[in-house]
């Protein structure tokens, strides 16, 4: 398939209408691209980051998609950005349906493990364990209110395959494996359903590092990918709405990978 802008305008479907969707980490990437699929399949949309320009950047390309979206500031990081996340949402929109936790940091680039120091290793952890546990839980009491309630975490494949020098991400990221098991096991009599995104290299901001390094790029093609080319942002977006749909009424639980055919497992 030759790399192309996936549903470059109008609306996609019908799959999502009626539900209310908060995406975070929303302004950019492939949390952007989740946010505006949902909207093309018919949600209403709350996006967050933590600028408030950023937001309003992406709060006025997804109006121009005829996409019923708002936005506002959070650091998931913070107790009370996350609050104030679920609260606006309730009083903007009602209800909640679907919960997509998207935010994620890596600030450790070749750094052995065992040199990685406390400080950056619970940075690291408090962003993409433990505000996408507490996200949920604040999430909880509206979802259940829902029928309809789905939970999607974005992990990694280097929850699989951890990358030399970035180990405590690739940690975190199967940290949200578990967490996602966790959560599916006992939400589910809730009709809450919850799983896992797993993308592998997708070009975006937050991964340039290592895509725009062409030796690397063109090693990782040749050993591992099955379909030669860097992953684009939409290409993850439509298996999340898939997720939260009633396509996937009986799918809880589980990992889903996109990452071109690179194997991954535990």
């Amino acid at each position: 398939m030759s790399v192309r802008k996936i549903h470059a305008a109008g609306k996609s479907s019908s799959r999502l209408d009626g539900r209310v969707a908060i995406v975070t980490a929303s302004t950019e990437g492939i949390g952007f691209a989740i946010a505006r699929r949902l909207g093309l399949d018919g949600a209403t949309v709350m996006v967050s980051s933590r600028k408030q320009q950023n937001v309003d950047k992406a709060v006025e390309k997804l109006k121009e998609d005829n996409i019923n979206v708002a936005g506002m500031v959070c650091h998931v990081g913070k107790e009370e950005d996350r609050k104030q996340l679920i609260q606006e949402t309730m009083n903007k929109f009602g209800k909640l349906d679907i919960l997509v936790s998207n935010a994620a940091v890596n600030p450790i680039f070749d750094v052995p493990i065992v040199e990685v120091t406390e400080k950056a290793w619970d940075k690291v952890f408090d962003v993409n364990v433990k505000a996408s546990f507490l996200l949920a839980k604040e999430a909880y009491p509206h979802l259940k209110k829902s029928n309809n309630g789905a939970i999607v975490f974005v992990s990694s494949v280097a929850g699989f395959s951890p990358r030399p020098g970035s180990g405590p991400y690739g940690i975190s990221k199967t940290a949200l494996f578990g967490l996602t098991r966790a959560l599916s096991v006992e939400l589910g009599v809730e009709n809450i359903r919850v799983n896992c995104l797993a993308p592998g290299l997708i070009k975006t901001h937050f991964s340039s590092t290592i895509w725009t390094n062409e030796a690397a790029i063109k090693s990782d093609a040749e050993r591992l990918l099955s379909i030669k080319r860097i992953g684009q942002p939409e290409e993850c977006a439509g298996i999340v709405s898939l997720l939260c749909s009633d396509d996937a009424s009986y799918i809880t639980g589980e990992i889903i990978l996109v990452t071109g055919g690179v194997a991954a497992r535990l």
